[in-house]
Formats: structure tokens, C-alpha cells, sequence
């Protein structure tokens, strides 16, 4: 990062005093010696963009789980929660000590790929000198933005000249204005008489859209560019007669797009000028890509197309498919990985603690911890449950994953923002890219699965400038990332050892609490039963009375449908598991052992078989890697004699079990001896050819019994063996 840019911190009266709004993803120097006489506005306002959840609820005849949690409290005669926090053992910290050094590979070189940007400039005083015109100029000092970072100082003029642009910063440095800015002005002087979608933003997440979405609207609030949210969650009519009426600007998730443009008339994108992917390592995963494929196919070939995230990668397979044009690669901060403000711990879990794993994070959160804390939980469930014993315990917590709807979703972003709640328990959902101000701890209460995640998760604070702290809990599977989190921080990273009092004491709290806890869930449960139930009787009425209108419009089409998200979801799932995906996947130690051990009871079972069977099992092995390599042989192109390279002792041992086979069925009378034409010389042929067989193989039997057992006599058995006992040697 250019030595001349320093972060300037925002005092403590700017954070607590509600007329001056947090700042956006920016991380500009704030004009303290000149102070704007006029309030800052707030670029963000999720409440903006949905329904009051009490009207919801309403609808539905259900009721929130805060509701529950009060009732069940005002049911408890006795309290469980004991808020006397003096205790007399305090947490513990130490330098982490890393248990043995490994070095971890770098990704390929591959720059040579992005053309060279040497004329770019990290540095500029102020966004007069980006030749940014100035209804922008107005909105920016509305927002009180006075100078640009060093991302938005690269990017913004090489963005205005139509290039296309790979940009990573540092979490917080302002990426979001960096790519709105310059498109922006570049839609001020385009064809007005022409009403055309000009311009896609993709994001990877619907919080994230909507936030971009309140960004853009700011900064264009001095001009006439229009700008629609298109996201899931929210009324697709009104999307479909937003798209209809031609915006200038779109910002969507990649699902509902598709949709859009496969299902609603008059949508297309066939005079789109810029195509922007935000978070864009993200959407080039598994979970979007074909998504983002049919999008960018229908895109036109000449267009401008930027991709930004705190973590773009150096891969460039799937960029060459997005067919950009000699991108420029801008790197803000090539040497800063980390925020110089961030403290960075971990909280170590031994196999035997995961149990009281809920304890620790109620005892840091109860005394440690209080306020203005992201928790990241790694499933749906779990955040569920930790939203349910928070409230038990008397702290406020709002909750934010995929099972909420949309208006659930924006009212926790919407509570934490204005405070009212103290913590957000959120799934990965939470991760990217949202910038909500004062965020001063993220919990990871679930171990990430891999660097990326990682970053982006800690990402969330220690924005701007500001300071803050990021606490992992690491148990013995997750070794491997918690070496990488090691080189990352360096030195800096401590250790955590939460009181062993405190952790008792919670322990026993959360024991007495499960029965609350069964009861939110059960009634939830009920609740859930009933709505689907009048779901269904709703449709079959509507199914009676409007049976011709329904049948009389268009078919649905769906680019992807419910149950192919599931299977590429578990694909992606095990491809993690398998560590078959990027290089940055962790694979655990436990996760090796596991696998020994199910080596070993494998073959435990296969020596407790019988004798026959487990000779049949060996014969079935050795026949399918006979398989194998002809079909390697095969596939290298060479000769077919060449291709079934069979050895004679493989060729000699199929006849004769054959042969043998063929005897036996007509013993048994199940096949008759068919009188065909053939010649006698080759039946003659045939018939030495096999008998000569038997006579080998029973006389290389013979002698390997004669040497095991030491005596001739005994009856032989019938049952032939398997060829890996007779092989010459």
C-alpha cells in the first residue's frame, strides 16, 4: 500500500453520536480539523427494503422466537442466569506457540497472463483529481467522503477508459465505490433517448446486493440513473415490472437473474455495456459457476467486465473463460494480509471439552465480549439453538442464515446496526463483503473451512482503520488451518484460556436451560407443521376457483432446479471433504485416522470370513485391476494384442476354470452336448487344447498340496482356487 495513505480512525463521539452514520466500505480519512457543517449520510438502510416482520408473522399466524424465549422465561419461577460475574478465576493469555513448522505452497505465477498496469497510481489527494464529475462529487461529500484509498485511486481511472479489471484490496478499503464510482460516470453521457439494462452487478450473497444496491442509490442521488435490486426473497412482480421498465443499473444474485431473463418478458441483457462480479472468488466456486456461465454467455462479447474481492485468486482458468480482455490486475495492498489493527486469537478445544464448546462462548461473551460481536456458527441449526440460549441467558443476540425469510434476514442486519442487539449469530451468509460500522469482535464459533473463508470472516471488523478483535475456536480436527492462521498473523497471534470456573458454571446453566430449549423448538416445529398445511389448502382452493388462468399461462422454465442445488451442494460438500477442490481446503488429521481405521476393520472382517469366501474376494480384486490395465492399455492407443496384455498363466487359468465350468453343467445335466457341424479336427484341437490344461493346473496343484500338507492320499477338493496361489514364480 502506498506509504503516503495512513487509515485515520474515526473518534469514539463520531461512533456512539446516531446522527453520523457509519461510513461505507471506504476507509477515507475523515476531515476532523474541518468538520461538514451538514449531518453524514448513511449509505446503508436495509429496513428500506422489506416488510415489517410483525406484519409477517401476522400473516402467517406465527410468532417469533424472541416471543417464545420471553414467554418461557416468564414461565421459569426460579432464575437460571446467576449475573453476578465476579468471578474470581480471569482468562488467560500467552503467545501461541506453533507445534511444528510446514511450509505451505504458493499458487503458480501466472501475471503473465494480466497485462501490465505500471501507469497505475495507488494515490490520490482527492476525487476532484479522479475527473469524476460533480453530481458524484456532491454525493461523495454528502457521505463524507474527502479522500480516496488506494484501491479506489487505481481503479477509478483505468475503470472510466473501458478496461477490463481483476481488483483485490484489504477487507474495508473501499471496493464497492472503487467499480461504483467510475461506472457511474460513465452512464452520465450515455444515450438517454435509449432506455437499456447497461450495467450488471453480481454478488454472491442477497444482504450484499442490497447493500451495494443502497450504495449505488446514494451515490447517484444527484443524478437521473436508475438503479433495481434483484435478489431472492423479495416480490418477484415487482422485479419483473422494475426489469421492464429498463434500469439503468441492475443488481442481482445470479439465481434470480436467470430467472428473470428465461421467465419474465420484454428482460435481456443485449445492450449491457458493464458486467461487475463482486466477491468474485466466490461466485466462480462450484456453487455459482454454471449460474455465472449462462449469465456471462448472454451477455454481449463486447463489454467491460471487473471482478473484485479481498481474495481473488491467482487462477485464471476461469477468468479466461469469462473471456476478459487483457485485464489489468490491481493489487492494493500486495504485502498487508492482514489489518495491522486486528488482534487475532484462539481458543483451543480439546477432544474432550467439545462438549462444554456452547460454555466457553457464553462465558466469553458474557463478561469478556458484550457487545457488537459477530458469531459465526457453521450450520443453520446451531445458530438457531445459540440465538435460543442467548436469549435464556439474558443477552441479546439476533440471528441471520438461509432458513429466515428475507425480512427476518434484514431486520437482524437492521437491529445490529442500530444496536439494539448486541450480538449477530450468522452462518457464512454474514461473510462477505457487509460493512456494518463498530463491529469490534467476530466469534468464530465454527472453525472455517478453509484461509479464504477465514479472512473474510475476520474481515467483518478491524474495517477502516478501526481496531478490533477475532477469536477462533480451534479443536484437534482443524490443525492444519490453524497452522495457516499461524503464518499469517505471525507473532501476533495469542492464545486464549477461558477461566475453567467460568466454563463449569455454564455448563450447568445451558444442562438446566435444555428444557426451554426442547419446548422453543417443539412449538416452532408445530407452528412450521401448520403453515405448510394451510399453504396447501390455500393452493387447492386457488387451484378450484382460478384452475383455467393458472393453466393458461406460460410454463416455468428453471435453469437449475431445487434438486440439482442439493446434489451440486453435496458434490461441493464431499469435493471439501476429499480435498479435491482449491488448494486452500484443510484437510484434518482425523480425517486421515478415520480413514486407517476403516482400512483396518476392512480387512479384520475380511480374515474372519471363510476360507471360500475370501478366496472369492481375492479373484473378484484381481479381476477388476486386470480391467484396469486394459483399459489403461487402451487409452494410451496402442495395438489390441497390445491392449489385453493377459499373461499365459492369467490366459491358462479363465480356460480351464471355464473348461471346468462347462464339465460341471454337464454333469448336472444343464446343458446338453450340442451335435453341431464343426470339423473334427478342431473339436479334436479344442479338446487336447483342454485337457492339456487341466492336466497342468491339476499337476501344479498336486504338488503345492504335497509340500503343504506332506502326504498323498487325501481327497482333493473340487473347489478351484484362486489364481494368485499358482503363479510361477
Amino acid at each position: 500500500m502506498d506509504s503516503g495513505f495512513i487509515f485515520e480512525p474515526p473518534s469514539d463521539e463520531e461512533i456512539e453520536e446516531p446522527q453520523s452514520e457509519y461510513e461505507e466500505d471506504q476507509g477515507e480519512e475523515v476531515d476532523v480539523e474541518k468538520p461538514s457543517k451538514r449531518a453524514k449520510q448513511s449509505p446503508w438502510d436495509f429496513a428500506a427494503y422489506s416488510e415489517s416482520v410483525s406484519d409477517e408473522h401476522f400473516r402467517r399466524r406465527t410468532t417469533s422466537v424472541d416471543f417464545k424465549i420471553t414467554k418461557s422465561l416468564q414461565q421459569r419461577s426460579v432464575p437460571i442466569v446467576d449475573n453476578d460475574h465476579s468471578d474470581s478465576e480471569l482468562d488467560q493469555h500467552e503467545d501461541y506457540k506453533p507445534e511444528d513448522e510446514d511450509d505451505f505452497s504458493n499458487a503458480g505465477d501466472t501475471k503473465s497472463f494480466f497485462a501490465p498496469a505500471d501507469g497505475a497510481s495507488f494515490h490520490a489527494n482527492s476525487f476532484m483529481e479522479l475527473n469524476l464529475s460533480r453530481p458524484l462529487l456532491r454525493a461523495c461529500e454528502a457521505l463524507g467522503y474527502s479522500k480516496p484509498t488506494p484501491i479506489q485511486a487505481a481503479c477509478i481511472p483505468l475503470a472510466l477508459t473501458g478496461r477490463d479489471i481483476c481488483g483485490s484490496a484489504i477487507t474495508g478499503s473501499g471496493k464497492t465505490a472503487a467499480f461504483a464510482l467510475p461506472t457511474l460516470e460513465r452512464l452520465l453521457y450515455r444515450p438517454k433517448r435509449i432506455p437499456a439494462i447497461r450495467v450488471l452487478i453480481l454478488t454472491p450473497t442477497r444482504e450484499l446486493a442490497v447493500q451495494v444496491h443502497s450504495m449505488i442509490e446514494k451515490i447517484a442521488q444527484f443524478t437521473d440513473i436508475r438503479c433495481c435490486l434483484v435478489v431472492g426473497g423479495l416480490s418477484t412482480k415487482m422485479q419483473e415490472t422494475a426489469l421492464r421498465s429498463m434500469p439503468d443499473i441492475v443488481v442481482a444474485t445470479p439465481g434470480r437473474m436467470i430467472d428473470h431473463l428465461r421467465n419474465s418478458m420484454s428482460v435481456d441483457l443485449d445492450d449491457l455495456a458493464v458486467l461487475i462480479l463482486d466477491e468474485a472468488d466466490r461466485l466462480l466456486e462450484l456453487g455459482f459457476s454454471a449460474e455465472i456461465h449462462e449469465l456471462v454467455r448472454l451477455c454481449p462479447k463486447r463489454r467491460q467486465t471487473m471482478l473484485f474481492s479481498a481474495t481473488l485468486t491467482e487462477d485464471v482458468d476461469e477468468l479466461i473463460k469469462l473471456s476478459l480482455t487483457k485485464p489489468l490486475r490491481l493489487s492494493a495492498d500486495p504485502s498487508a494480509k492482514r489489518p495491522s489493527t486486528l488482534t487475532e486469537e484462539v481458543v483451543r478445544i480439546r477432544r474432550m471439552r467439545e462438549v462444554n464448546q456452547e460454555a466457553v462462548l457464553l462465558s466469553l461473551c458474557s463478561k469478556t465480549f458484550t457487545s457488537k460481536v459477530i458469531i459465526f456458527s457453521g450450520t443453520k441449526q446451531a445458530a438457531h439453538r445459540l440465538k435460543i440460549l442467548f436469549g435464556l441467558a439474558a443477552l441479546k443476540a439476533a440471528e441471520l442464515h438461509g432458513n429466515l425469510t428475507q425480512a427476518q434476514r434484514l431486520e437482524a442486519l437492521e437491529l445490529f446496526r442500530k444496536q439494539h442487539v448486541d450480538f449477530l449469530i450468522a452462518t457464512d451468509v454474514a461473510a462477505r463483503g457487509l460493512d456494518i460500522i463498530g463491529v469490534q469482535t467476530v466469534i468464530n464459533y465454527a472453525c472455517p473451512r478453509d484461509l479464504t473463508s477465514y479472512v473474510h470472516r475476520v474481515g467483518r471488523t478491524a474495517r477502516a482503520g478501526r481496531e478490533g478483535y477475532a477469536v477462533t475456536f480451534v479443536t484437534d480436527n482443524d490443525r492444519s488451518l490453524l497452522k495457516a492462521i499461524a503464518k499469517r498473523a505471525g507473532s501476533k497471534l495469542k492464545s486464549r484460556i477461558v477461566a475453567e470456573q467460568s466454563i463449569t458454571k455454564w455448563s450447568k446453566i445451558i444442562e438446566q436451560m435444555e428444557d426451554q430449549v426442547a419446548a422453543i423448538l417443539q412449538e416452532e416445529r408445530e407452528e412450521r407443521i401448520l403453515r405448510k398445511a394451510e399453504m396447501e389448502a390455500t393452493k387447492a382452493e386457488n387451484m378450484i376457483a382460478h384452475k383455467e388462468e393458472i393453466f393458461a399461462r406460460p410454463k416455468k422454465t428453471w435453469f437449475v432446479t431445487e434438486k440439482e442445488k442439493k446434489l451440486a451442494a453435496k458434490a461441493d460438500k464431499a469435493s471439501i471433504e476429499k480435498g479435491k477442490g482449491s488448494g486452500n481446503e484443510v484437510t484434518s488429521a482425523q480425517q486421515a485416522e478415520d480413514l486407517k481405521i476403516k482400512e483396518k476393520r476392512k480387512r479384520e472382517r475380511e480374515k474372519n470370513l471363510p476360507r471360500k469366501e475370501r478366496r472369492k474376494l481375492e479373484a473378484a480384486r484381481e479381476m477388476l485391476e486386470d480391467e484396469d490395465q486394459v483399459d489403461k492399455l487402451q487409452g494410451s492407443g496402442k495395438d489390441k494384442k497390445e491392449k489385453a496384455g493377459i499373461s499365459m498363466v492369467d490366459l491358462a487359468y479363465r480356460r480351464a476354470k471355464a473348461v471346468k465350468a462347462k464339465q460341471k453343467a454337464l454333469d448336472a445335466g444343464k446343458i446338453v452336448k450340442s451335435n453341431g457341424k464343426k470339423s473334427k479336427h478342431s473339436s479334436q484341437e479344442s479338446n487336447s487344447r483342454a485337457k492339456e490344461m487341466r492336466e497342468l493346473f491339476h499337476s501344479d496343484m498336486s504338488e503345492k498340496k504335497q509340500k503343504r500338507t506332506g502326504g498323498i492320499g487325501k481327497k482333493p477338493k473340487h473347489s478351484f482356487k484362486s489364481k494368485s496361489r499358482y503363479k510361477r514364480r
